[in-house]
């Protein structure tokens, strides 16, 4: 579907859209339309009366993708849609090195909506390389995952890197290595260096590669690139539109090396359509004219903290909530490393009467709207939350424009 005919589906069909796009002309180009904002997004992507999709859901799969109990985020494939993702990511998997005959180890999340576990079966059953499929998910036991490994002879593993080195752990503190895992597929979170010197421990001379890079809200987006060393290029797949723009102009970057925020427009999608979304990636070209990019880390749409998304919206009304009128001048969002593990750090701004109770206070409340951090947090994949508090004027704030920068990504490559 062109660029044209996607706009005119969504301003007939959908609601929310038609409203977006009243003031503009008849015919616009891409650059001319909006981009998306989340909040009215997600407020008209509702479970009863929707006001974004362009029909009735009549056929495919749904899926989480965030938010908090009160108000989840979800996203609806029709049957065509999501086999022609399937399909079309799988065409990645050469290029991360899967070769006929390899036995892959599927530990992605299964179950409660979630989506990464069935959409990895299928691209693996669609691919161009002919595998053997170990469907063992990311909740079995650790030691019935090593044995499985070693008893049908695992050649690739697929899973989160927390996933991955909590089971790389296992296997140094039990059989010390597994020699013929030869691949590392990773997806969902970022892989950093500090993980690499278990996994070649664990599993030595595997080549840890991206599995592709996809959200379940901004769908598949770009699949790894044959003979590339940085695990954080890929080239942007077919049907898809990727943008990198400029984070305070909003300009399209072509150039390469400029960093900017992702937006995506999905030509493939349209009961759900995604035109010009922000996915929450920071982002910069490698070669404009072949498509390929680097990814660099979050934007300040939602906080990725191991494999755990904690949007920034949702953020501030915990601690709006926390506080009960008390004066929060600002709140700043860090990612961090600490022990090989990501941290979600919340620091604030203002001056309050008990900081240690009201940290409490966001903490527990934290864990009560998002228990899929809390339940992280106590399987030990990810750190606990952390409170700072910066005054009134300890906030990092942009030199350029003055505003307050929402989120700080301190993790590093």
């Amino acid at each position: 579907m062109s660029v044209s005919a996607l706009v005119d589906l969504v301003r007939e069909r959908s609601p929310y859209y038609r409203e977006l796009y009243a003031e503009l002309p008849p015919a616009p180009d891409l650059t001319d339309l909006p981009i998306v904002d989340h909040a009215g997004y997600w407020a008209a992507n509702t479970l009863r009366d929707n006001r974004l999709h362009t029909g009735e859901h009549v056929g495919g799969l749904v899926f989480k993708t965030g938010g908090t109990t009160s108000a989840p985020r979800v996203s609806v494939y029709t049957r065509a849609e999501w086999r022609e993702m399937s399909e079309t990511f799988s065409t990645g998997l050469v290029g991360a090195g899967l070769v006929d005959g390899d036995r892959v180890a599927n530990l992605f999340y299964a179950g409660e909506l979630y989506s990464s576990f069935i959409f990895t079966l299928n691209t693996l059953q669609d691919a161009p390389v002919d595998t053997v499929q170990l469907p063992i998910a990311g909740s079995a036991p650790l030691e019935f995952v090593a044995k499985t490994l070693a008893e049908f002879g695992a050649t690739v593993l697929a899973a989160p890197p927390t996933s991955l080195c909590q089971l790389a752990q296992h296997v140094v503190d039990t059989v010390g290595s597994l020699p013929l895992v030869r691949i590392v597929l990773f997806s969902g979170e970022a892989f950093y260096g500090d993980q690499r010197a278990l996994i070649n421990t664990a599993f030595p001379g595997a080549r840890v590669r991206s599995i592709g890079y996809a959200s379940v809200d901004g769908g598949i987006l770009g699949g790894p690139v044959e003979g590339e060393q940085d695990a954080r290029v890929h080239r942007v797949f077919p049907g898809r539109i990727m943008e990198i723009l400029d984070i305070d102009s909003g300009e399209p970057i072509q150039q390469a090396g400029r960093p900017g925020r992702v937006v995506v427009t999905d030509l493939v999608r349209t009961l759900q359509p995604v035109v010009r979304y922000p996915v929450g990636d920071l982002a910069e070209w490698t070669d404009f004219e072949s498509r390929t990019f680097r990814l660099l880390g979050r934007s300040d749409e939602g906080a990725r903290v191991g494999p755990v998304t904690v949007y920034l919206d949702d953020l501030r009304s915990i601690v709006e909530g926390a506080a009960a009128g008390q004066s929060i001048t600002g709140i700043q969002v860090v990612l961090r490393r600490k022990d090989a593990k990501d941290q979600l750090v919340l620091r604030l701004g203002g001056t309050v009467t008990g900081e240690q109770e009201l940290a409490r206070a966001i903490a527990a409340r934290l864990d009560e709207v998002r228990p899929m951090f809390a339940d992280h947090v106590e399987r030990g994949l990810i750190q606990p939350l952390a409170v700072e508090w910066a005054g009134t004027d300890g906030l990092k704030i942009n030199p350029r424009t003055g505003k307050l920068v929402r989120l700080l990504d301190e993790r590093g490559a």
